[in-house]
């Protein structure tokens, strides 16, 4: 009866070990996949606010044109008579 018990809690370690063995192998593949993916994530967002300072920077740009063409149209309005000259700003952007 002993011997029955002590095969079978040794059986039972035995097929614990290798269930032990390939929920590690799965682990660990689900832990390079999690970090594939937070890395992808981080290169996507670092993309995007690249994009997104690019586009700000052009915003305002276009803003600051717009704002010098109202002054000069406020100042030739305020002013009969008068001349004035108008200055125009290129706004350019990298590429990343």
């Amino acid at each position: 009866m002993r011997l029955t018990m002590i095969l079978a809690a040794s059986a039972a370690a035995l097929s614990l070990a290798a269930c032990s063995q390939k929920t590690e192998d799965s682990a660990e593949k689900t832990a390079d996949a999690a970090a594939t993916t937070a890395t992808s994530a981080a290169s996507d967002t670092a993309a995007n606010t690249g994009a997104a300072v690019d586009a700000a920077g052009t915003a305002a740009g276009n803003a600051a044109d717009a704002t010098a063409g109202a002054a000069n149209t406020a100042a030739d309005a305020a002013t009969p008579g008068a001349t004035t000259s108008s200055t125009t700003t290129t706004t350019t952007q990298e590429k990343h």
